[in-house]
């Protein structure tokens, strides 16, 4: 299959800049994956699709802020440095610009010094192993002194940072939200659950590889990137118990579903386990857990658009996103959701 099989014309006004004012006041477009046909609701509805049959599985990661803002020393130049994985002791491999003045040997700092940093090694694809020095808990003074890394198509200043974490997140790590989870609220998950649906949390902590553009002509000389999961001994009950008893297994968000996918065995049951993965979904693959999706609208010619298509066929995705763009739904991240059932 070819990329361009996964394109669809966006308008750029599409692109939600900014959150609404009441996560599940978003619209959520269900779509049955066998005939294609398509219904307008909103999120505050998802309880009238679910049965006490179903579980929801929702990945619980936390965005780190993980944008440092900081001056060359000396001199004092402006630079910016994004944390993408912790390697220890220290010292976190990082994107950095600009990129000429931050070669090996090059010194940092933040915050009027709070933070400082040394770049001591460069990497393959051009990111930097970043070494920081500080008092204290690095975690608490990246609170204080970093910002969101929100996605590249995201232009406005984010004025409340919780906005971009689900209400849910508690295991720090991801790049970038799992933002199919931003249009839950407590409230939501408290009807869910009293209707009877099973609730359980694994861990995808998200890197910025999602935005990663496939470039290759066709799918399959893509290299997809890599990010690391865990699912609990918990969580591989409820789901092995939900299949039993002839339940849907839904998950929240294309990294719950690569979640439950890396680690279910082949007849779909599933273990604890935690690791890298580096799965990818496309068209022909068979889905060994997972029934129905709740998603967001994701790029032209993306693997998430690839993912989809697998659980719904292309053409009712490709039909159902057009159809979208005609009702003026909004678009990624901080847009409107999808419901594949």
């Amino acid at each position: 299959m070819k990329t361009s099989d996964f394109y669809y014309d966006l308008p750029q006004e599409l692109i939600a800049q900014t959150p609404i004012e009441k996560r599940d006041a978003s619209r959520l477009l269900t779509l049955d994956k066998h005939t294609g046909a398509w219904e307008h609701h909103h999120f505050y509805e998802l309880p009238d699709f679910l049965t006490e049959k179903d579980c929801l599985i929702l990945n619980d990661s936390r965005v780190l802020p993980a944008r440092l803002l900081g001056q060359r020393l000396p001199g004092g130049g402006a630079c910016e440095v994004l944390l993408l994985a912790d390697r220890g002791d220290g010292v976190w491999e990082c994107l950095v610009r600009p990129g000429k003045k931050l070669r090996p040997g090059a010194q940092v700092s933040f915050g009027e010094g709070e933070l400082t940093a040394e770049v001591v090694e460069e990497v393959e694809g051009g990111n930097r192993l970043v070494k920081f020095h500080y008092e204290g808990i690095f975690l608490e003074v990246l609170e204080r002194l970093g910002k969101m890394p929100l996605p590249p198509y995201i232009k406005e200043e984010l004025q409340d940072r919780e906005r971009y974490q689900t209400v849910y997140s508690k295991e720090l790590g991801s790049a970038a939200a799992p933002t199919a989870g931003l249009h839950f609220t407590k409230d939501l998950l408290e009807k869910i659950s009293a209707k009877g649906v099973g609730i359980g949390y694994v861990t995808l902590h998200v890197g910025l590889g999602t935005f990663r553009p496939v470039k290759e002509e066709e799918i399959l000389d893509h290299e997809m990137h890599k990010e690391f999961c865990t699912i609990s001994r918990e969580v591989a009950d409820l789901i092995n118990r939900t299949r039993a008893n002839g339940g849907r297994v839904v998950c929240v968000g294309t990294t719950s579903c690569r979640t439950v996918e890396s680690w279910a065995n082949e007849d779909g049951t599933m273990e604890p386990r935690s690791g890298w993965t580096g799965i990818y979904i496309y068209p022909g693959y068979r889905f060994k857990v997972t029934d129905a999706l709740i998603t967001n609208f994701h790029l032209p010619e993306s693997t998430l658009v690839m993912l989809v298509s697998a659980l719904a066929g292309r053409e009712h995705i490709l039909a159902a996103y057009e159809e979208a763009v005609r009702e003026q739904y909004r678009f990624f991240s901080f847009g409107d959701a999808m419901f594949i059932h």
